[in-house]
């Protein structure tokens, strides 16, 4: 897919990698390793193969950024391990976007955006979160 056959898509760079400031066309879920990953990878099940643009990164912490609606996380509490990437009053936050294609390492679609407006659902991330909590019986409840 590229941008230009969705113009909708115009957060998307058309090569490199660029910030986007959370609150504008989306906000960001942020989970570390493979357990975004494997969140990830569970919503995708969920979905039926499209959960939405999930972006990860291949160094550091190996963070995997869902990208999700403006303001849609702000009255659910999240667990320790997620980070929140949104703005409001004193607080600013950008997220990082890789283009479709070529050279964008560390960081890569791990699911790309399919269409205009489709974004990861927030309250299934909550639930794939939570089944995967429960799944390795960690101590802990997403409330």
């Amino acid at each position: 897919m590229n941008t230009q056959s969705h113009p909708a898509l115009e957060w998307i760079p058309a090569t490199g990698i660029q910030l986007r400031k959370a609150g504008v066309q989306f906000d960001a879920v942020r989970l570390d390793g493979d357990h975004g990953r494997a969140v990830a990878d569970r919503l995708a099940r969920m979905t039926g193969g499209d959960p939405g643009p999930v972006v990860e990164s291949g160094s550091g912490r190996r963070c995997v950024y869902f990208l999700v609606a403006a303001g849609s996380t702000a009255h659910h509490s999240w667990p320790d391990e997620v980070t929140r990437l949104t703005s409001g009053p004193y607080r600013v936050c950008y997220i990082p976007v890789p283009a479709l294609e070529g050279m964008t390492w560390p960081l890569a679609w791990r699911y790309p955006p399919t269409a205009p407006g489709r974004l990861v659902h927030t309250l299934l991330l909550r639930t794939a979160l939570q089944d995967s909590v429960d799944d390795v019986g960690v101590v802990g409840r997403v409330s």
